[in-house]
């Protein structure tokens, strides 16, 4: 029985308990956040924004620390790194496989451009002095709320965001339910617990897995937990191709981007500095390229068609098993 409790089996248990823990967790945690500010009259367009943005990166943002504070950097730099990867061109790739992903010119002229920028600073920071430090993740947490700013404004500006990914975070939030606060401060302390409790047992298993393997903590943080932090962005995606609903598909992927980056990355390295691999560069320049190939076919007809999509995901293919012989 010991033998277990120290075996692959157990970590991978470990990890499926704590993807189902982040996920679940951040879903809790959010509305109990919502709930509050909105008995409290906070404007549901900075609801939106703020708090219904972040959620969908809580669970990155959990893991990433949690590697960090553990000395495992390797796997909070991978994780993030892959999670853009990830849902870029299989969350937004299958959605275009399933149906047209219309993409909207503001994604095209702000978004997009802001997200390859964000990906081109991390791999001036991290390849400078190879580390990215708390004075490197205070500058994206800075960046990260001019982003916020620049994002509840620009909504504004459009008429409270009626239109585009603001108007899809506004609708979600102002259809969130006002609960007492007891319950809202429960589902809050409750969400929290199971996202740290969540983002502990995903490190300790992913860790455990790497080397009882032999592999390494980045490829792990680039395949499994990528994969499992990214889920609910896919799963969503597929319901709503299903459904004919993709709009916001390509616009919700690159503004997750952007806050893995800034915040995900932004916060782990202002708590405890990280040290960059040279694999961790060479996967950021495959993320920059990738996205100014999506950015490319996105401008051409304004949408992503079907055989974009399966492009999209052979390349995602193609990179899963360069990162393995590596």
């Amino acid at each position: 029985m010991s033998e277990f409790f120290q075996g692959i089996p157990y970590a991978i248990l470990l990890l499926v308990l704590g993807f189902l823990l982040l996920v679940k967790g951040a879903d809790a945690f959010v509305e109990g956040c919502s709930s509050i500010a909105k008995r409290f009259h906070v404007p549901s367009l900075i609801i939106g924004m703020t708090i219904v943005a972040m959620g969908t990166s809580l669970p990155e943002t959990a893991v990433s620390i949690t590697a960090s504070v553990s000395g495992n950097n390797a796997l909070a730099v991978s994780n993030a790194v892959g999670s853009n990867i990830f849902n870029l061109m299989i969350v937004v790739g299958v959605c275009a496989v399933l149906t047209p992903v219309a993409v909207q010119i503001g994604i095209l002229k702000r978004d997009f451009p802001l997200s390859i920028g964000c990906a081109v600073l991390l791999l001036i920071l991290g390849a400078v002095g190879m580390t990215l430090g708390r004075v490197d993740g205070a500058v994206f947490i800075v960046l990260f709320a001019l982003f916020l700013l620049y994002m509840i404004r620009s909504a504004r500006k459009s008429g409270k965001g009626e239109a585009g990914e603001e108007g899809e975070l506004l609708a979600e939030a102002e259809g969130m339910t006002v609960m007492p606060i007891p319950k809202s401060l429960i589902f809050i302390i409750v969400g929290a617990a199971a996202i740290a409790l969540g983002s502990d047992w995903v490190v300790d298993g992913a860790t455990t897995v790497a080397s009882a393997m032999g592999i390494s903590q980045n490829l792990i943080g680039l395949t499994i937990v990528a994969f499992g932090t990214s889920l609910p962005e896919l799963v969503t995606s597929v319901v709503a191709a299903k459904k004919k609903e993709v709009d916001m598909a390509l616009g919700n992927v690159i503004g997750s981007n952007i806050f893995n980056i800034l915040m995900v990355l932004g916060m782990a390295a202002a708590i405890s500095p990280m040290a960059f691999l040279t694999e961790n560069i060479i996967d950021i320049v495959i993320l920059i390229v990738f996205s100014v190939i999506v950015w490319i076919m996105a401008w051409t007809k304004k949408e992503l068609d079907r055989k974009e999509g399966i492009l999209m995901v052979l390349l995602y293919a193609a990179y899963v098993v360069y990162i393995c012989i590596r």
